[in-house]
């Protein structure tokens, strides 16, 4: 299995390494960060078995969930990237950043090259969603912005509270984003 690795001005996207894993749990830790992804903070093993998930996920599917490296310091922000496990609902693209890395354009900028590159390589076609379970204050919102930006605007729609949403298929001929230049050639 070789490395899949992507480049951004500011971030490098690359596989989880096992010296990630203190960094990676300190983010799982931040009950801020979790609460968008079922509210429950991670224990060690919890983090752990999560990152052998996400590396057994590029064994089995040849993509996944690349480790977000903010390359000026070289430190682990995040994760971004595809999963679609056995049971899941389809292709679907997520992102989460350590709360430091908010609010600078990382998610936008690792998710545009992530798109662009499985858009150029396969005919996946990727879901981008809000979750119903996602509060919709001024984080929730941002998500909901994000998608947008991403090329979701025309699928993505919620109740005055977002208490639901439809989900956006990105790269799909039929999707009328599905034209929109993403990122720089790979």
């Amino acid at each position: 299995m070789n490395e899949i690795t992507l480049e951004t001005e500011r971030l490098l996207l690359r596989w989880l390494r096992e010296d990630d894993f203190k960094q990676y749990a300190k983010m799982c830790r931040d009950p801020e960060v979790m609460r968008f992804l079922g509210g429950q903070t991670l224990t060690d093993i919890e983090v752990w078995r999560q990152m052998a998930y996400f590396m057994g996920h590029w064994y089995f599917r040849g993509y996944g969930i690349w480790a977000v490296e903010e390359k000026s310091t070289g430190n682990l922000i995040g994760r971004i990237g595809f999963l679609n496990p056995i049971g899941w609902p389809a292709f679907e693209l997520g992102w989460t950043l350590s709360r430091e890395s908010w609010h600078k354009g990382y998610a936008t900028e690792g998710a545009r090259r992530a798109l662009a590159a499985v858009l150029a390589r396969s005919r996946l076609y990727p879901r981008l969603r809000h979750d119903p379970r996602q509060p919709c204050d001024d984080a929730g919102c941002r998500h909901l912005a994000l998608l947008a930006r991403l090329g979701a605007g025309e699928g993505v729609r919620g109740d005055a509270q977002h208490r639901r949403s439809d989900l956006a298929v990105l790269g799909d001929p039929r999707h009328p984003a599905a034209d929109r230049d993403l990122a720089a050639p790979l």
